[in-house]
């Protein structure tokens, strides 16, 4: 991704800055979906595992990237307290 556009980039709703998911934060994640647990923010589940993603600064909250394409949808976010052992950037 640009490095430009991700600069620019942030959460929708709380204005937090946004930086690429970890390798281990998206297998995390893909493997979070693959378990059926993983749901919307605004509830829906989540069946599609991601290619990539970015992620709050704060570690709250994930943003899905389609094609090249951030989704900054804040109904499309996935909260992170949903997933167990998920690890923080200060874990990697």
């Amino acid at each position: 991704m640009d490095k430009r556009l991700l600069d620019v980039l942030c959460c929708p709703v709380s204005k937090t800055p946004v930086t690429p998911l970890s390798r281990a934060q998206l297998d995390a994640l893909n493997a979070a979906i693959a378990g059926g647990q993983v749901a919307s923010v605004a509830g829906e589940k989540i069946g599609t595992p991601f290619a990539a993603g970015l992620i709050t600064t704060d570690g709250k909250v994930i943003y899905r990237i389609d094609d090249d394409i951030p989704v900054m949808l804040a109904d499309e976010a996935i909260g992170t307290t949903q997933l167990t052992g998920f690890p923080s950037a200060s874990k990697l």
